[in-house]
């Protein structure tokens, strides 16, 4: 995901109205007491609900549950309601498993891809577009003809224009000024200029030798992949010569925002395959550049789980955690306790698709054979999870603009490697229809940050004020009328946002077996293929249904 996929850990009880003053130090006091009245609270995901499997009665001790008040049974089970146990419920429907149910935490379904609204404007609390998918998400691309997002022409496969992002798309501060695009401009600078064409050439020798794919279980995965899997993508691209400090800037930024963490954490595979999976990489000047052509809602992604749930509703079961799946020998076991009657239901199913990260699958499950539970235990073990920040700011209205290009969807501060969590900010009101929306009137900006690891506890521990008072120093430089534009504040926090493909995930064998199990026990979810993107969850959510009937 480009901002794209986000798990949860998050939320808590609202905390609105909440002062700034003692947060936010500003040499000028109007600002700071503008910003000390702007109401701010925490939305969307239940930390306390998610904290129940480590916390509370999910620990599989029989004496800390409550008596069982209801039995129910179903054919299959699916659990856990983002982008891939909805594709494996719908999936599961299409073929004609009509005793199907997906059971999920929150109250509402979709995961990452949830959206939100503020003050009348539609907002995403997480996942915010979609590529436009290339031929090997099959799935995907089935998906998005049913739904009225492709079709097929005489001359190829066609997207729905209306829901492309609109243009100007991106846009980039730099030196004093905006411009156009998300990577720095080379003029007057020919080194950068000569390192952008050595890296165009590293990234089109990958495509044409090695072959990425998106998804990436569809093409092969050789013993070259495995050796860059096994080295960080900042080693790499030391060892290929690539030194320049604008394009290391560029490619950190955009390995922080497809996969939560930076060039010197993710592996040289992960850092090649965000390109050569794509559109490859284009440097300035190359008369073959295409920025990759994108889907995108006001609401972000929800717009996709609507589409994906509506047809669902009657077999979705919200609001319920999930204590335990025990696989027996007549069938699967599920104990999930309902929040809204406060109650424990017992589950009895002839097969469970868990579509859960795995750090939570690795808490539920017991009673598998010895094999699958230690692929588990070897796959959760390996992957790391990188939080998220992601802010909603309404708007009085349009902010002052620097000089250079206009105000785009996507905007971005460039930073050195390794210089900022912050990822920019997109505006919800560049995809209306109406001519004036970005010129006039109340605006609404939502903001990401890919936290370090270590600021996993703060996220969850310090007030959303202290948090806005981060998202608006960060923002200040180039908006320095930010805090007396700030009106209202609606911030998301995902604990574990996404998996980020380290060194070695995606070579693991473990993640293999999963993907590959096809017993009562089922696996479906973005950590299996070692990073979180819409195209992998889907995906993974349809192959895990394969011959349930």
């Amino acid at each position: 995901m480009r901002r794209r996929q986000v798990l949860t850990m998050a939320g808590a009880a609202p905390l609105a109205g909440l002062g700034l003053q003692a947060c936010t130090p500003a040499p000028e006091a109007s600002k700071r007491d503008a910003l000390g009245r702007v109401p701010v609270r925490w939305v969307g995901a239940n930390a306390e609900r998610g904290h129940q499997l480590r916390d509370g009665f999910g620990q599989g001790k029989s004496s800390s549950l409550p008596p069982v008040a209801v039995q129910r049974q179903t054919g299959v089970l699916v659990v856990g309601g983002g982008v891939a146990g909805l594709s494996a419920l719908h999936h599961l429907a299409q073929a004609g498993v009509d005793d199907a149910v997906l059971l999920e935490l929150e109250d509402q379904v979709g995961g990452n891809s949830r959206g939100h609204s503020v003050g009348g404007l539609a907002c995403p609390l997480g996942a915010h577009y979609l590529p436009v998918p290339g031929p090997a998400a099959i799935e995907v691309g089935a998906w998005l003809h049913d739904i009225g997002l492709l079709r097929s022409t005489a001359a190829g496969v066609v997207p729905n224009e209306r829901y492309l992002c609109h243009a100007p798309q991106e846009r980039l501060f730099i030196d004093g000024a905006w411009q156009d695009g998300l990577l720095p401009a080379a003029d007057g600078r020919p080194a950068t200029q000569a390192q952008y064409r050595l890296f165009a050439r590293l990234v089109d020798g990958a495509q044409r030798r090695l072959g990425f794919n998106l998804p990436t279980h569809a093409g092969r995965f050789t013993a070259d992949h495995a050796a860059l899997d096994a080295q960080t993508f900042g080693v790499w691209l030391a060892a290929q010569g690539v030194s320049d400090a604008h394009l290391l800037g560029y490619l950190d930024y955009a390995c922080r925002d497809d996969y939560g963490a930076g060039i010197h954490t993710v592996s040289a595979w992960a850092g090649l395959h965000y390109f050569a999976s794509r559109h490859g990489f284009h440097p300035p000047g190359d008369d073959s550049a295409e920025r990759d052509a994108v889907f995108t809602w006001p609401e972000g992604n929800a717009f996709l789980v609507r589409e994906l749930a509506t047809p669902l509703q009657p077999r979705l079961q919200s609001g319920r955690t999930v204590l335990r799946v025990t696989a027996e020998r007549q069938g699967v076991q599920v104990l999930a306790f309902d929040h809204a009657a406060r109650q424990l239901e017992a589950w009895r199913a002839h097969t469970v698709v868990l579509a859960t990260p795995l750090f939570i699958t690795q808490r539920l499950l017991q009673g598998a054979e010895a094999a699958l539970q230690q692929a588990l235990a070897e796959a959760a073990a390996a992957t790391r999870y990188a939080p998220w920040l992601v802010g909603n700011l309404l708007l009085r209205g349009p902010l002052q603009e620097r000089v250079g290009a206009p105000a785009a969807w996507d905007n971005v501060v460039f930073a050195p490697a390794g210089g900022n969590a912050a990822l920019g900010y997109v505006n919800a009101q560049h995809q209306s229809l109406r001519p004036d929306a970005g010129l006039t009137g109340p605006q609404l900006l939502t903001t990401y940050h890919a936290l370090p690891v270590a600021e996993r506890a703060s996220l969850l521990q310090q007030p959303a004020a202290s948090w806005l008072a981060r998202i608006v120093a960060d923002l200040q430089a180039v908006h320095p009328d930010l805090p007396e534009q700030l009106q209202q504040a609606e911030l998301m926090r995902w604990g574990h946002a996404m998996s980020i493909p380290v060194p070695g995930v995606r070579s693991q064998a473990a993640r293999t077996a999963l993907r590959q199990a096809r017993g009562r026990i089922r696996f479906a979810h973005a950590d299996l293929a070692g990073y979180s993107v819409f195209e992998e969850a889907f995906t993974l959510g349809a192959v895990s249904t394969r011959q349930i009937r």
